[in-house]
């Protein structure tokens, strides 16, 4: 079964680009949500008890929830204070602004460790290796920047230091 890995920074860590509230339910509520469904469909599906979650990501039964948690769980670390972002060129950090604003919807866009920029919509994992990622789901801003998807871009690529 999966746990819920502790937030790796206090909930007030990224004020004033991410306020404690936001943390607070984005980690405790949306996060742990993932994890008990995983633990739920895991539970009736005694076949799938000894996978590891990067096997449960591409597995029909479980993609959704494993996505949520090993999404989350990269966000969380790059969110970390003092991350070290290999800083992305004026090009490549417009390319995934440019991907972060035109996503339908909910979803995330990622930074690829050999410099390339995808999305991948609802909880879908990705499936290079990444270095940088954005949740694009409302949940993750909402109730800081209602719908504006570009104010919290903005406030993300200052916490990363740019």
């Amino acid at each position: 079964m999966f746990t819920l890995n502790p937030l790796p920074f206090a909930y007030d860590a990224l004020e004033p680009y991410i306020d404690a509230q936001t943390m607070h339910l984005h980690h405790d509520k949306h996060h742990q949500t993932y994890v008990d469904k995983l633990n739920d469909i895991i539970k009736n599906n005694p076949d799938l008890e000894n996978k590891d979650l990067e096997e449960l990501l591409f597995e029909p039964r479980t993609k959704n929830m494993a996505g949520g948690v090993f999404n989350h769980n990269l966000f969380w670390t790059f969110l970390t204070p003092g991350y070290e972002l290999p800083t992305p060129d004026s090009e490549l950090q417009a390319e995934f602004s440019k991907a972060a604003l035109s996503l339908f919807g909910s979803g995330w866009v990622w930074l690829t460790a050999d410099q390339k920029v995808i999305s991948t919509p609802n909880q879908d994992a990705p499936k290079e290796k990444v270095i940088l990622g954005i949740d694009l789901w409302e949940h993750a801003y909402y109730l800081k920047y209602q719908n504006r998807r570009k104010d919290y871009l903005d406030a993300f690529w200052k916490l990363m230091g740019s």
